[in-house]
């Protein structure tokens, strides 16, 4: 399919409706009509799906392996990893990444990459991607929703509230550095190198759906090293940065956009891209949208997506307004659980809580970071409630001779791209962040 750029458009609009410049009485025409929230643009596409292009998303043949695995084997291992299936028609999980048969050019990533096996949603999540169902996934943060490496430096992370100071030292493998490979991409990559080549004025064929540029950006940077070996490009679309360059990447054309609902909000609307060839959709923490007020503008955004697509959503809780959500935009889908569906901590993690008075927070921080910091190669997160008590105590901490700095919504893109440069790096071990990074940012 072919778009039209919008910017011949936007050229004839300068001429229209202009007024005498100076000395007349004529009256100029009222303003156009603005639209209050994001969106209120787009018009919900009437599909013909006998006039759309058919596609292939079925990629999965089972493994001699795996088919001869007897379904006592199946439920003993899904009960051993706490897994969870709830739907029809699910494929046996997978034990070994060659059994989910990947092409050639992502065996090799993953051997590069020096992975053994998969995590338990990766296990049962592959073969369901691949096999171009519908899915929910569903595991706690640090689960192994992601493959990863451990980092073995970063250590306790201090959570700081009005009332309460929660120290969370991470003794087990949850925390990871930064490159993460997300579950859903090495499927997407396969159904990409499937479909036909993009054609000028095309818009991704994969979206992927984050709820911070953080996790957005993360999730890029892995698309990159994934799926170079194919010439599969992609690009991170987010508030807060210039739009120029992120609008280039999607007229040069993209197999994989990652985007934040706002800005994509944005550039559908200016006509910036479109979502005609999207047949691979990723709600990526779909709790943290909801919770951030974003389901107006998924909606908007699912809306301009052919209906007969693959849609996977991952999330680390399943509260009735993401049960909602899935039943709205899934069809026949499986459910994937990993550990319980009730919200709880993660118990690999061992999690001390000290409740404490206003007035002694301070002494109880410092006195926990003199013990965290004894061991030169420690890292430590500081999660608090404010962007104000935010910089109020990277000021007191750095005057004090700590090496912090800090990470929230009012920095400018550049900013907390250095910062969380110097705090991967090492040279500053301390980071003090909001709430704008609590997912995720472990990978650090």
């Amino acid at each position: 399919m072919r778009g039209s750029s919008s910017y011949g458009d936007r050229d004839r609009d300068r001429g229209r409706d202009r007024g005498p410049r100076f000395g007349s009485s004529r009256v100029a025409p009222p303003p156009p009509k603005k639209f209050g929230n994001p969106g209120d643009r787009l018009r919900k596409k009437k599909w013909d799906l006998d006039q759309l292009p058919k596609f292939e998303k079925n990629f999965y043949s089972e493994h001699p392996e795996i088919h001869h695995i007897s379904q006592y084997e199946v439920d003993e291992y899904r009960r051993k990893r706490e897994i969870t299936v709830r739907g029809s028609g699910c494929p046996k999980p997978v034990t070994n990444f060659h059994q989910a048969q990947f092409p050639q050019y992502v065996m090799d990533v993953l051997l590069e990459q020096n992975f053994k096996e998969p995590t338990a949603i990766q296990s049962q999540g592959f073969p369901l991607a691949l096999s171009g169902r519908d899915m929910v996934g569903i595991a706690q943060t640090g689960s192994g929703k992601t493959l990863a490496v451990r980092d073995p430096h970063l250590q306790p992370t201090a959570i700081e509230n009005s009332h309460t100071q929660v120290c969370i030292p991470s003794l087990m493998s949850h925390f990871y550095s930064f490159r993460y490979p997300q579950q859903y991409l090495l499927p997407a990559i396969v159904h990409i190198n499937h479909q036909p080549y993009l054609e000028r004025g095309d818009g991704p064929i994969c979206l992927v759906l984050a709820p911070t540029r953080e996790l957005a950006q993360q999730v890029q940077q892995v698309a990159y090293d994934y799926g170079k070996s194919s010439r599969i490009k992609s690009t991170c679309v987010y508030g807060g940065a210039p739009k120029g360059p992120q609008i280039r990447d999607l007229e040069r054309g993209v197999e994989i956009c990652i985007a934040t609902p706002g800005r994509l909000i944005d550039f559908l609307e200016a006509g910036k891209t479109n979502l005609r060839r999207c047949t691979y959709l990723v709600l990526d923490e779909a709790d943290r949208m909801l919770d951030m007020g974003f389901e107006p503008q998924i909606r908007k955004i699912v809306d301009q997506i052919r209906p007969d697509r693959q849609t996977l959503m991952w999330s680390a809780t399943w509260p009735k307004e993401v049960r909602q959500l899935a039943e709205d935009f899934l069809h026949d889908y499986v459910q994937i659980n990993i550990g319980a569906l009730e919200l709880s901590a993660n118990h690999n993690i061992l999690q001390i809580v000290d409740v404490c008075m206003e007035n002694e927070k301070d002494n109880k921080l410092i006195q926990l970071m003199e013990e965290i910091m004894a061991e030169k190669e420690n890292k430590t997160i500081i999660f608090v409630e404010t962007k104000k008590r935010c910089d109020e105590l990277t000021r007191r901490m750095r005057r004090d001779g700590w090496p912090a700095m800090c990470i929230h919504g009012d920095k400018s893109q550049p900013e907390r791209d250095w910062v969380l440069s110097e705090f991967r790096s090492g040279k500053a071990p301390i980071l003090i962040a909001t709430d704008v990074a609590s997912r995720g940012l472990g990978m650090f």
